[in-house]
């Protein structure tokens, strides 16, 4: 594995000699805006590993993208490399449908230390809820970003992450569900400091691609951030959000992708060429904006 050829994947053409925070966020932006986060794999008959060299290849040489378990554990490796103070943390995700978070641990992020201060970087959540820039870990401080405004509450040594939604201006009708619409504040997930190995995440990565209700094996998933935005393919449907468009609205086109034009959307929106057969799939009714 090769720094250079990591850089050379995600465009970066800035210095990286001192491990600081601007140098940190230029890093993790080029990361999120080359790297799709997509489940892709299970549905073209591939399995997702947790071995580095694996995602590696997978991410650098094939060009694909990768879930939170992929897309953050070669984060850490390019962090490490570069000499920042880097711990593996565990999450559960919530989901508003059911008001509820994750049973177990189902999310893998970071935690890195900078001149005694700590932030979370993530560039594995994918969607219209991947922050932008590190997060220093502070609660009840609004942390605005061009995504909207994110911030962390902490009880009792659990911490929370939320994020304020902006309304939506469709270009078309779209048709969105009661609570979306009146949704202002969406919480993403919660976490402990508990420092992680990437072995625990092992039995969490194949039951998330192998469980009938899991999301991933219901729905296929494929968002990139743009310089502007998100775009997001999503079984069949093509998800392009411009945030803050005007007056606190992010712009928002939806578009119906058939299948026969699956293969030139993943390659001109998301930049990915797969080796093998992919199935859209979409039949979880949870929400993912």
């Amino acid at each position: 594995m090769d720094i250079k050829e990591y850089f050379a994947r995600i465009s970066y053409r800035g210095s990286y000699d001192k491990p600081d925070l601007a140098t940190l966020t230029d890093i993790f932006q080029h990361h999120i805006r080359a790297v799709p986060f997509e489940n892709l794999s299970i549905h073209c008959g591939e399995s997702i590993e947790l071995d580095l060299e694996a995602t590696y290849n997978k991410i650098v040489r094939k060009k694909r993208g990768g879930w939170c378990m992929e897309n953050n554990h070669l984060l850490s490796w390019v962090l490490k490399t570069l000499s920042y103070d880097v711990t593996l943390l565990g999450a559960k995700v919530y989901f508003p449908e059911y008001d509820a978070y994750a049973d177990e641990i189902d999310h893998l992020l970071l935690k890195v230390v900078l001149d005694d201060k700590s932030y979370i970087v993530d560039g594995g959540f994918g969607m219209a809820y991947q922050m932008w820039k590190p997060m220093e870990l502070v609660p009840g401080t609004d942390q605005p970003q061009t995504p909207g405004i994110f911030r962390f509450l902490e009880e009792n040594g659990v911490w929370y992450l939320e994020k304020v939604k902006r309304k939506w201006f469709p270009n078309q009708s779209i048709s969105t569900s009661h609570s979306v619409e009146k949704e202002v504040c969406r919480r993403i997930y919660l976490f402990t400091l508990e420092p992680r190995d990437i072995e625990e995440f092992r039995a969490c990565n194949t039951h998330l691609q192998t469980a009938p209700d899991s999301l991933f094996v219901t729905k296929s998933i494929c968002s990139l951030q743009t310089a502007d935005g998100v775009r997001a393919l999503v079984g069949w449907k093509l998800t392009e959000m411009k945030y803050n468009y005007k007056d606190n609205m992010d712009l928002v086109e939806i578009t119906i992708v058939a299948d026969e034009e699956m293969e030139k959307t993943l390659k001109e929106k998301f930049n990915i060429t797969l080796d093998k057969k992919f199935v859209a799939i979409n039949t979880s009714q949870l929400s993912l904006f």
